[in-house]
């Protein structure tokens, strides 16, 4: 694309940007479709498909980037991303109705796990930057790999809790909403319930397919944007691609929110996140080369905020916050100045 004008590169970015989000929220609607009728996340096979369709424009953005040799932009949107993804929870708690934030009325722990394995796993990746390409075989890093091993664990075990728990909490005033996508909600019917599995199938496949053509887009235009602004290309895939990649998350969180399903709000940003670090093994596989050690010091510094904001949550959810200002939870308010402290401290890394 070097050779079209910037005018039309920024267009093209914001189509890209739009399609993704409208066949962002199509795949949200049929992956609950879908899993309500097969129970997919009650089986490995299905949690993956679930995660792949839910990280679909990462995925898209990442194998873009991996084919064009941009292994900056690529880790940039899959481990610096997650501080841009986990701020997706400052918009999602302004649209909680009544006076109390959304950490107040998640009234679950499951939210906390999967706070956890997703500092585990950006902590994998972040001693992963460490090893030199030398440890490699066959261009995948053992960090790579490892990241995969952690997410199956954590995620099996995260099943385990979900359908025995060990134990018993109480949180009074608290309105978790739905455990998980396959209950059916009191007050709307579930995706596509007038549809036969095939057609809901068709919908799902025809909006993965927009889908990465929109993240093949966004990735082609994006890069090119960035080099002639002169941003460097982990910061930008950290912050505009991941912005654009996160619109999706934001569509359904915020009708997520409106239906009551406030811990379901909360899992899907971490859920997503954890999963969103298998994709290195992906640019691995592409690029014939670790792609850790290309995120370089502005990733790393990226990646350290995204576990500071997770935790930040995590802990909200135990300590449970009751005072709103500005229409946000007063750890939306800590998420939003530690963000922007990060971001503003990210130009003084060298890059």
């Amino acid at each position: 694309m070097s050779g079209l004008g910037t005018v039309l590169l920024v267009t093209i970015f914001l189509a890209g940007a739009a399609i993704t989000w409208v066949a962002g929220v199509f795949l949200s609607k049929t992956t609950d479709s879908l899993d309500e009728r097969l129970h997919l996340g009650s089986a490995v096979g299905g949690m993956v498909l679930l995660a792949v369709a839910g990280s679909l424009p990462e995925a898209a953005i990442t194998v873009s980037a991996a084919l064009a040799g941009h292994l900056d932009i690529a880790a940039g949107n899959i481990a610096g991303g997650i501080a841009m993804q986990t701020m997706v929870l400052v918009i999602c708690d302004a649209f909680v109705t009544g006076d109390k934030p959304l950490s107040f009325l998640v009234g679950s722990l499951i939210p906390v796990l999967e706070a956890a394995l997703v500092i585990v796993t950006v902590s994998v990746v972040l001693m992963g930057t460490l090893l030199p390409a030398s440890v490699a075989f066959a261009g995948v890093s053992p960090a790579s790999v490892f990241v995969i091993v952690v997410w199956v664990l954590g995620m099996y075990m995260l099943n385990k809790v979900r359908n025995s728990p060990k134990w018993q909490i109480t949180m009074p005033g608290s309105k978790p909403g739905r455990p998980h996508r396959r209950a059916p909600h009191p007050a709307r019917v579930h995706p596509y319930a007038h549809l036969k599995v095939k057609g809901v199938w068709a919908i799902f496949a025809a909006a993965c397919a927009v889908t990465l053509i929109g993240g093949v887009a966004l990735q082609m235009s994006g890069s090119e944007l960035a080099s002639r602004a002169g941003i460097n290309g982990v910061i930008f895939g950290a912050t505009f691609l991941a912005l654009a990649s996160a619109l999706p998350e934001i569509s359904s969180g915020i009708a997520a929110v409106r239906l009551g399903d406030h811990q379901l709000v909360m899992g899907d940003i971490f859920g997503g996140n954890a999963f969103q670090l298998c994709l290195f093994l992906v640019a691995d596989l592409i690029a014939g080369k670790p792609a850790m050690p290309a995120s370089g010091m502005p990733n790393t510094w990226l990646a350290g905020l995204g576990i500071v904001l997770t935790a930040i949550y995590a802990v909200s959810v135990v300590l449970r916050p009751e005072r709103r200002l500005a229409r946000i939870g007063i750890d939306s308010v800590i998420a939003v100045g530690i963000f922007v402290i990060g971001l503003v401290g990210l130009f003084a890394i060298p890059t």
